[in-house]
């Protein structure tokens, strides 16, 4: 009896046992709490790529000294998606996701909204929200009357384009499925064309490294 009381009266051990019982819980607190920083990371990195790839496709052709109003090639298409996957590598945006740029255009014939071509790069599966590319100009009623982006319609005017980009990604988490299941972000960003462009042949070359 006595040795059991002056067990129980021995408080030494109390603050290792406090310690023991403690850390695991702020670990796993901190755990998730660098898991949601880094997912409002990616996608915060999943939105910008997005801004700077309409915003480097509406600046195509502007160091154009030609007089000539320029047409766009499927190479500078590709290298301004290379630059959004280039830019999206801390992330990891090539191989888990993919980047998709559209071009917003007014059919010369139906007088509607349309898809005059796309393209996209990385490693992902995903189709662009807006549909396919419509060379006839029928378009579906949903871009007949332009896209939708954040809530509101964005159009293109005659004789002009507005590059519309997108970026998917697939977020896995840094601890597994611990905490988040994977998560598919999808961001976009669209920007009128800057300069004069001649929009009526679409794209001049070919380049199947950019196709969707």
């Amino acid at each position: 009896m006595k040795l059991l009381e002056r067990l129980l009266n021995r408080q030494d051990g109390v603050s290792t046992i406090e310690f023991a019982l403690v850390v695991p819980v702020f670990m796993i607190l901190g755990m998730y709490g660098a898991e949601i920083a880094w997912l409002n990371a990616a996608s915060m990195e999943a939105s910008q790529v997005a801004l700077a790839l309409a915003d480097n496709a509406s600046r195509l052709g502007q160091t154009d000294n030609s007089g000539v109003t320029p047409t766009i090639t499927s190479n500078d298409v590709q290298s301004v998606l290379t630059g959004a996957l280039e830019e999206g590598s801390d992330i990891g945006l090539a191989e888990n996701g993919r980047v998709i740029l559209s071009s917003l255009e007014v059919h010369p014939v139906t007088g509607k909204q349309y898809i005059h071509w796309q393209k996209c790069m990385g490693q992902g599966k995903q189709a662009s929200a807006h549909g396919k590319p419509d060379q006839t100009g029928s378009a579906l009623s949903e871009i007949a009357s332009g896209i939708s982006l954040g809530g509101r319609k964005i159009t293109s005017s005659s004789n002009s384009a507005v590059m519309s980009a997108e970026v998917w990604y697939e977020y896995h988490g840094l601890f597994g499925t611990m905490f988040v299941q994977p998560i598919t972000i999808h961001e976009q960003a669209a920007i009128i064309v800057r300069d004069d462009r001649n929009v009526g042949p679409g794209l001049s070359g070919t380049n199947n490294k950019i196709d969707c």
